[in-house]
C-alpha cells in the first residue's frame, strides 16, 4: 500500500497502538522520504525512536535565532549521540531584517507572536516542507489541552499541504503523556535539555519561554501575556482548526 491511502481508515486503525507501530507505517510508507522535526526539546523520544528503525533517519531543527544557549547545545549532543545530521533551518534574512528594523527585537510583547513565529519558524518550515511528502512530529495530546487535545497519529497536514499536493503528516508520540515521556527519557538515559532541569518544561524562543511553577501547565510558560487557549505558534496551525 503506498500513497494515497485512506488516512482517516490508517488514522483510526493505528489510534492505539505504539508510538514504535506507527513509526514503522509511516518508514513502511514513505522510507527515507520521511522527515522527523525536532524542536530540541523532549522530541528526543521521537529520534531515538525513529533512529532505532532507520539509522539514516532524516532530522531538521528550526534556529529562530531566538533560541535558548541550552537549546543550541542540546541540539548538538542529539546529533553526536545518534551520530546523524540535523538539518537546521534559519529565518529568510530578507523578511527578518525589515521587521526587526523597523519594530525591533521584542515587538511580540505589544503586538503578539504572530508575526515573529511567521518569520523565524513559518516560513522556514513551509520553505522545507515545500520539497517533503511525510513529516512526524514530537507533538502528544496532553501538551495543550486547548489546541492538541485531538492530535490524530496520522493525518493530512492543516497547515501546509496543498489541493496538489497533500503533506501526510505522522504524530507517533500523541497518546503518551509526560511522564511516560520522562520515564523513557530516565530509563534509556537519552540526552535532554538541561532547562528542564530548571522548571522549563515547554521550550520555545527564550524571550518567549519561561518555568512554569506547580500545577501550571506545561503550556503556560510559553507566551504567557497571550490568550492562554492559543498557545500555538503556527506550525501546527491545523490544531486550531475545529473538527467534528
Amino acid at each position: 500500500m503506498n500513497p494515497p491511502f485512506d488516512v482517516a481508515a490508517l488514522a483510526a486503525e493505528y489510534a492505539t497502538k505504539s508510538p514504535q507501530d506507527v513509526l514503522k507505517l509511516a518508514f513502511a510508507q514513505f522510507g527515507d522520504e520521511l522527515w522527523l522535526s525536532f524542536s530540541g526539546a523532549e522530541d528526543v523520544v521521537l529520534v531515538d525512536m525513529a533512529w532505532k528503525l532507520n539509522r539514516q533517519v532524516k532530522v531538521f531543527s528550526l534556529d529562530t535565532g531566538r533560541l535558548h544557549p541550552e537549546t543550541y547545545r542540546f541540539i548538538e549532543q542529539v546529533r553526536e549521540h545518534y551520530g546523524i545530521p540535523i538539518e537546521i533551518l534559519s529565518p529568510d534574512p530578507r523578511l527578518l531584517e525589515p521587521m526587526v528594523r523597523e519594530k525591533g527585537l521584542f515587538s511580540f510583547y505589544r503586538d503578539g507572536h504572530g508575526e515573529c513565529c511567521g518569520i523565524r519558524k513559518i516560513e522556514p518550515l513551509r520553505r522545507k516542507l515545500s520539497g517533503v511528502k511525510a513529516w512526524a512530529t514530537g507533538q502528544r495530546r496532553d501538551q495543550s489541552p486547548g489546541t492538541r487535545s485531538q492530535v490524530a497519529v496520522l493525518e493530512i497536514d492543516g497547515a501546509f499541504s496543498t489541493p496538489e499536493r497533500p503533506l501526510y503528516k505522522f504524530n507517533p508520540l500523541a497518546n503518551m503523556t509526560s511522564a511516560e515521556v520522562w520515564a523513557y527519557i530516565r530509563m534509556l538515559e537519552l540526552p535532554y535539555n538541561s532547562l528542564h532541569e530548571r522548571g522549563f518544561i515547554s521550550i520555545g524562543c527564550e524571550p518567549c519561554t519561561r518555568p512554569v511553577l506547580p500545577n501550571q501547565h506545561e503550556r503556560e510558560g510559553r507566551w504567557w501575556w497571550e490568550e492562554a487557549t492559543q498557545k500555538e505558534c503556527g506550525l501546527h496551525a491545523g490544531n486550531l482548526i475545529v473538527k467534528a
